[in-house]
């Protein structure tokens, strides 16, 4: 694939880090840091494969993690010089990630109380002013955020199956048109699940474009990602109306147009 997508939700690899500590309910304080740097590879190589534009300190992360796992692996020398202090001795390699995934932590909380309470001072009414109810089916949705989306689409590429055959088929399957599909599709119906984009896709080309596609329209804000629990099902919606829908398409495809001419 020639297409790149450069985008601007990832928060960091703090965020990856936390995301992979709740997923497999590890302790924070006891990391397991050879299954968390397997599993963070995987995400890079998942991002490599979607060509994404990874920044530099996703890399330090991962360089910061090997680092971490080659010192838990080696023995710990007996001093022989007590003037010569490491100050890394004695100490676990995995003390200071800690503290920075705990205060990382902190700061995210603080940041959705904050949002917490926006979104609550917005619900208040005051005298004379129109009030609009929306119909609740009974189910708290909560955001998903860009690793909740990649934890999705890896279970999908483990799903697929593509039956062999020898009928030659070329398709050619851009993310502009998989954009104006998934928007079409929202716009008949209420909310649309992840999964169900790629039931009826075959190829893992397919598969990388659908996906590619979804990152593009949350980068512009197109659809909202939700679900009812963390690591529940994934449903998406439309969060502009058709006028801005049209033009951002429009300008995305420009922009496309002008890349493939320069």
């Amino acid at each position: 694939m020639t297409y790149q997508c450069e985008l601007d939700m990832f928060e960091g690899p703090l965020d990856l880090l936390l995301h992979l500590i709740k997923e497999e309910k590890m302790d924070i304080y006891d990391i397991p840091i050879a299954q968390i740097t397997r599993q963070y590879f995987e995400y890079m190589d998942m991002l490599r494969e979607l060509n994404l534009d990874v920044v530099g300190e996703y890399l330090i992360m991962a360089a910061e993690l090997t680092k971490i796992k080659s010192r838990m692996l080696l023995p710990v020398e007996p001093k022989t010089n007590q003037d010569e202090v490491d100050p890394e001795d004695g100490e676990d390699p995995r003390e200071e990630l800690a503290r920075r995934l705990l205060e990382y932590r902190r700061y995210k909380g603080a940041a959705f109380e904050l949002r917490k309470r926006e979104y609550d001072q917005q619900q208040i009414f005051y005298r004379g002013s129109e009030i609009e109810v929306e119909e609740s089916e009974g189910e708290t949705m909560v955001e998903a955020n860009i690793f909740d989306l990649l934890t999705a689409f890896r279970d999908i590429l483990k799903k697929q199956t593509v039956s062999p055959g020898y009928e030659i088929k070329v398709t050619t399957l851009s993310v502009s048109d998989r954009i104006e599909y998934i928007m079409e599709l929202l716009n008949s119906s209420e909310s649309i699940s992840f999964d169900s984009l790629f039931t009826q896709l075959n190829t893992r080309q397919e598969i990388i474009v659908t996906f590619l596609a979804t990152l593009e329209l949350m980068r512009m804000r197109l659809i909202r990602i939700q679900q009812a629990k963390r690591f529940g099902t994934i449903r998406i919606y439309a969060s502009a109306d058709k006028e801005a829908q049209e033009e951002a398409i429009r300008q995305f495809q420009a922009s496309e147009e002008n890349e493939q001419k320069s």
